[in-house]
């Protein structure tokens, strides 16, 4: 893994998967765990880790059915695949790493992890920032033509297994070209802005029948036992500060107001919008970089 390079790698069993991680950085700064989104693994840090590991020590998993992670069985409704266990495994990684309290960002599915992980595990996280999502159960109550149009794969990966399993297995490079257009800029005509090495592993990983299984459970489950969790968090807050990252080209932007649906979710709430569509730390990486060195060190 070349463009972690300067980055240790390791892996540890949680109670519920075997998580592969790199970390380093600023061993005196606090730590920082940093979450990727769908298709992607912990290579989306590429190029804005360098920039944070001067203040931070960073964390850079994969989640568990992505990337080098195991990929365990779903369970009944998908549970091995809720974002409570999700970010189950993100904090025991983090003690095992002798991190109890820590700064959390996190990207797509894993900015929903970190969601759940500041719920379940408010001691344990300082400050929160997520990039490019509004919370799933109300992405989900607003849906209407233009964000269905948009986020297809929502609807496309929650359907019974073989189905979309098997038809990614068709032409796994042109369903990575289509879903990295997904909620970004209709004027992408391919994912040059994704570096070389990082794009082979996307591709790599969909063209694995295990990963693009746990990938679709992790969807399923967010159509199922995940939205029976925030129901019954219902009134529920976050209580430590969150920062909203967005792009002013996705659909972040055009169909929802982030900062009003937070507002909804959190205590302590504050966002920004930079000029990229959906993929924020792979296409604006110093922004990105400046806008978490900016909140984290408030």
């Amino acid at each position: 893994m070349a463009l972690l390079g300067a980055f240790a790698s390791d892996r540890f069993t949680t109670s519920g998967a075997d998580i592969s991680f790199s970390s380093g950085g600023n061993r005196q700064g606090p730590p920082l765990l940093l979450l990727h989104g769908y298709p992607q693994t912990r290579l989306i840090w590429h190029a804005v880790a360098p920039l944070l590991a001067e203040h931070f020590f960073l964390v850079m998993p994969d989640l568990r059915g992505y990337g080098e992670s195991s990929k365990p069985e779903a369970g009944e409704n998908f549970i091995n695949y809720s974002k409570r266990e999700m970010a189950r495994d993100m904090v025991e990684v983090m003690q095992e790493l002798g991190h109890e309290r820590f700064l959390v960002a996190g990207h797509d599915r894993g900015g929903r992890v970190a969601h759940r992980l500041a719920l379940d595990w408010p001691d344990n996280v300082e400050r929160l920032s997520v990039l490019d999502i509004a919370p799933t159960r109300e992405m989900y109550a607003a849906t209407d033509m233009a964000f269905a149009r948009a986020y297809w794969h929502w609807f496309f990966l929650i359907q019974p297994a073989p189905l979309p399993e098997n038809m990614i297995a068709g032409d796994p490079q042109g369903y990575l070209f289509r879903s990295m257009k997904v909620g970004g800029d209709s004027s992408l005509r391919s994912y040059d802005h994704f570096h070389e090495e990082a794009a082979a592993a996307y591709l790599a990983a969909l063209s694995d029948h295990d990963t693009v299984h746990a990938m679709c459970n992790d969807y399923r489950a967010a159509a199922s036992i995940d939205l029976v969790h925030d129901d019954e968090d219902e009134g529920r807050k976050i209580t430590c500060p969150l920062h909203v990252i967005w792009g002013k080209r996705g659909v972040i932007e055009r169909c929802f107001d982030p900062l009003a649906l937070w507002a909804q979710r959190a205590e302590q709430v504050s966002g920004e919008a930079l000029d990229c569509s959906h993929y924020i730390p792979e296409e604006r990486p110093a922004e990105t970089a400046a806008a978490l060195l900016a909140f984290f060190k408030s």
